[in-house]
């Protein structure tokens, strides 16, 4: 599975959103500039997110995007989900029941599963709110006197 650069950015401007939720709506000219993130690139994103109860939007002036819920609701596997279309490392995963013809058969799958079943744990146990405080952390201790 490789995480493509839709992924990847679509997951670091959640961050920014989480990270600067006190601040009401975020322009994405605002988050491209911190990110360093082509602001067109950012207006392809964002459609992925409409109709999805993830972001809220507020057009005009003051306008710009915000989290619908607390950062600790987003999961790191929802926002690949998203952008990827899935997080399977091979296609016959993608389905609930597996249609595969071979799947019966196939020697393959039960590694195929179990790396799966790593991956969507993995990425289901990280919340946008973990990747805050793992970076606070990271970034705490540094005093300036």
């Amino acid at each position: 599975m490789k995480i493509s650069t839709k992924g990847r950015y679509a997951l670091r401007m959640l961050i920014d959103l989480a990270e600067h939720k006190e601040s009401g709506y975020i322009s994405l000219k605002d988050i491209a500039k911190r990110q360093q993130i082509s602001k067109k690139y950012l207006e392809q994103i964002i459609p992925i997110f409409n109709h999805t109860g993830m972001l809220l939007t507020n057009r005009g002036a003051q306008g710009g995007y915000k989290l619908a819920r607390k950062p600790e609701q987003y999961t790191v596997a929802e926002v690949l989900r998203l952008t990827e279309g899935s997080i399977a490392p091979v296609a016959c995963l993608d389905q609930e029941p597996n249609e595969c013809e071979r799947s019966a058969e196939c020697v393959t799958l039960p590694i195929w599963q179990g790396l799966y079943d790593v991956i969507t744990e993995y990425l289901e146990g990280i919340t946008l709110q973990d990747i805050l405080d793992k970076e606070q952390e990271r970034h705490g201790n540094d005093y300036v006197i």
